[in-house]
């Protein structure tokens, strides 16, 4: 496939400045989370009512995926077309369902938020994910960016900071059918090394430096996508070349949740 040459525009540009937050992730001892069936939190199978709701939702989907990705920057079609299968409604709370496809990120609990849907569209556009990648998703958050990544990828390894999160996310993806995401609660600074190395890495909050441990785990060849930075923050594409060397390219301002934990130190 034809790596896709992305383009920096005003519009999209202006766009991002406005964006907000996935959640944090930092740090607490790691541990893999199973399923758990008895979760209160769980989001049921049929929660979403009648097939006229199921419709009305894809419909709200395609508007969204037509109007803020396609309409904007986001020109790879794979993952327009995966954006479009991931039902956002499934990933935050019942009552926020009625904006879920709006151009905003919405609160999911516990002080995190959802990225708005075209932060999610940009940041996994900029690695540029391949049918047998592997990918080190930062910041669970309500495991929709995960979601999308695990449509485009072979596997998703996907660590966060906040344990109900964490938690929640590992049963709303299993219940959603994904079977290539796995979700681990832990600090995001020291990635997974147990599974490294990672083709690609997307990480959804703003410590003020690279960990190292991220370059360390990322293969020759792969991209690692973060934003950096305290008050002022910007979304750095970082790309490791085969002798090991990285080169770094600022994309524009944003601004996200710092990174906790050993970040933090």
């Amino acid at each position: 496939m034809t790596r896709y040459a992305f383009r920096r525009t005003h519009h999209w540009l202006a766009t991002l400045v406005l964006l907000s937050t996935m959640t944090s992730c930092g740090g607490a001892p790691e541990k893999t989370l199973p399923s758990d069936p008895t979760n209160a939190n769980r989001t049921p199978e049929n929660d979403d009512g009648s097939a006229a709701q199921d419709r009305v939702y894809a419909s709200l989907r395609a508007k969204m995926v037509d109007s803020q990705l396609a309409g904007r920057d986001i020109r790879d079609q794979r993952i327009l077309d995966a954006i479009r299968r991931v039902p956002r409604h499934r990933f935050v709370p019942p009552g926020s369902r009625g904006d879920a496809y709006a151009d905003s990120p919405l609160p999911i609990g516990n002080g995190q938020t959802i990225s708005q849907p075209y932060i999610v569209g940009l940041m996994t556009q900029l690695v540029d994910p391949q049918p047998e990648d592997r990918v080190l998703d930062v910041g669970t958050g309500s495991g929709y960016q995960a979601a999308v990544l695990a449509e485009l990828v072979r596997d998703v390894y996907s660590i966060e900071i906040v344990e109900p999160l964490a938690r929640e996310a590992a049963e709303r993806l299993k219940t959603l059918g994904y079977q290539n995401i796995h979700v681990r609660h832990g600090d995001g600074y020291a990635g997974w090394p147990g599974e490294a190395p990672f083709d690609a890495i997307v990480v959804a909050a703003a410590p003020d430096h690279v960990p190292p441990a991220l370059i360390e785990q990322l293969a020759p060849g792969g991209k690692l996508v973060i934003p950096i930075g305290d008050r002022f923050q910007s979304l750095v594409l970082i790309e490791k070349q085969d002798d090991g060397s990285v080169t770094r390219r600022n994309v524009a301002p944003v601004m996200f949740v710092p990174m906790t934990g050993k970040a933090e130190k």
